[in-house]
This record gives structure tokens, sequence and C-alpha cells, in this order.
């Protein structure tokens, strides 16, 4: 048997990269599906060659990580990209996707897309906000190709995932880091104003310059249904910094007395905007899982 990593899946068939570059398409055993195994792009497997010289997947190597929306396993970093405008950044949206990525351990890099589009005090703005918490930003503008030899140092070498809503401009972003991907690429409904979706599943690209990167299909609303309340406030970093200086042990830093938290939001150095979204998604998991339950 031979190693390799998962780079697409597509109608029941892996295209599976071995470990000298060479890419098989494989198909899995039948006892993956009969033992309610998954399989995701980026899984490292074990691959056997038949008689008939067809490749099958033999074994799923136990993973490092997995991001649940995308669904994509042992990445090394996921870069969070969002229109500074066409679409409007909705904060909301932008803390909602850093917590599923803090969520599953990775490194995170905000990239913020589109500059183009709006005044630079506005994206120093932005810039201020999330450098503060510890989150590394970079502003680029895939149009202008600005910032995009900044990104290609960022994704060098490394097993990265493109992440965030449809119409901010991930496929463009690719198309500008190696023209040669020619990925599809769409503009706002104008009806809706949100972005259309171009790519339609996960998967891992080559890069040129060294590394693979997954362009993942641009989604907005998601469920945080795998997250527990309790643990909702280590996601936000700021906040889980300030948590064990609270008066109570498993403060949840919305009615109690004494609560650190609070008092920094108070005094301005937790971001008011990011506590509120907090409080917001908060009740939104509470809510889910008195739905479950």
């Amino acid at each position: 048997m031979v190693e390799g990593q998962i780079l697409k899946g597509l109608g029941g068939f892996y295209f599976v990269k071995k470990t000298d570059g060479a890419i098989v398409t494989c198909k899995a055993r039948g006892r993956f599906k009969k033992d309610n195994i998954d399989i995701y792009v980026g899984d490292r497997v074990k691959i056997n060659q038949t008689i008939d010289n067809t490749w099958v997947i033999e074994h799923v190597i136990p993973r490092k990580n997995l991001i649940i929306r995308p669904p994509i396993a042992n990445i090394e970093q996921c870069i969070i990209v969002f229109a500074i405008k066409s679409p409007d950044l909705n904060y909301n949206q932008l803390n909602r996707f850093l917590i599923l990525a803090e969520k599953s351990g990775v490194e995170i890099v905000i990239c913020i897309n589109k500059t183009d589009l709006v005044e630079k005090k506005q994206i120093e703005s932005i810039h201020r906000k999330y450098t503060h918490i510890g989150y590394n930003l970079i502003a680029i503008s895939a149009k202008e190709k600005f910032g995009i030899e900044k990104l290609k140092n960022i994704l060098k070498d490394k097993i990265s995932v493109l992440s965030g809503p449809s119409g901010v401009g991930n496929s463009t972003l690719l198309n500008a880091i190696q023209p040669g991907l020619k990925l599809k690429t769409g503009e706002l409904s104008e009806k809706t104003r949100r972005g259309r979706h171009t790519t339609r599943h996960v998967e891992l690209l080559q890069l040129d310059f060294g590394g693979l990167v997954a362009d993942t299909p641009g989604f907005g609303h998601f469920k945080l249904d795998h997250i527990y309340p309790e643990e909702l406030s280590n996601l936000f970093i700021e906040i889980g910094k300030a948590a064990p200086y609270c008066r109570f042990k498993g403060c949840m830093h919305r009615h109690e007395p004494n609560c650190e938290v609070k008092n920094l939001v108070s005094e301005g150095i937790i971001c008011k905007d990011r506590y509120n979204s907090y409080l917001e998604l908060l009740n939104e998991i509470e809510e889910n899982r008195r739905d479950i339950y």
C-alpha cells in the first residue's frame, strides 16, 4: 500500500495525490459505507492497486483536524475571506466564521478583499479592530492585484483553505494568485445583492509556488450546532483571556455580577460589537440546543 492525500471527491470517485506526486483516481472499499466512515478532501489515506489496475482506498489515517463547514481535513491554516464592500462587510457573519475556525484549532488569517472600493481609513479601522484581538489581517484587491504577493507568501508550502460567504471574490482571488487555475467567477445577484455560488465542491488545488489551497463553496448562514454554550467564550480570543478573572467560575458574561468581561467592555478594551456578537451567538446556540433536546 502507498500513502496519499485526497485532493477532490466527485461522484463516488476520489482523486488522490500519492507521495511521488502522481494523482490517481480511487474508489473507496465498500466497508467505509457499511461502517459509516466518512472520507473528506484533505484526508491522508492508504491506497492499493488491485489486480485489474484500479486503485482503492484501504484506510484513512487519523486526522490532525477537521473543519466542518466546509468539510475538509488536515488543514494547516484557514484564510477567511470577506469583501469590505459589494457585499458590505457583515461583522457578525465574520465573527461566526472566526469561531468556526477557532473550534477547528487551525491557524487563522483574515483576508479583506475589494479594498479598491473604499477609502483607506475604513480599511485601517477594520485592521485595528482585529489585529488588536490578535488576528493576522491582510487587505487586498484581487481586481487591482494589490496585496497578492503578500497572500502568496502566506500560502506558500502550506495546506490552506479559503472560506467565506459567496460573492466575496474567492475564485477571482485564486485566479489572481495563479491565473492558470481559470476558476469560474460570478457577480452579485441584482435582486438579493448576495453572491452567486461559482464553486460547487471542495477541492485542494496545487499551487505552482508550493502548497495546496482549497477553494470552497461560498455560504452564508450556518448553524453552530456542534458548539456548546460553555465553550463559546473561549472561541472569542479576547473574552477567553478575560474569563478566568470573573468572580464566578463558569461565568457566561451575560447577567452575572463582577464579570471581568463586562468590565472590559465598559472600559472599551473589549470591542462592544464583538461582545454583542458573542451574546447573539450564545443565545442562538442555546436556542438550537433546546430545539434538539
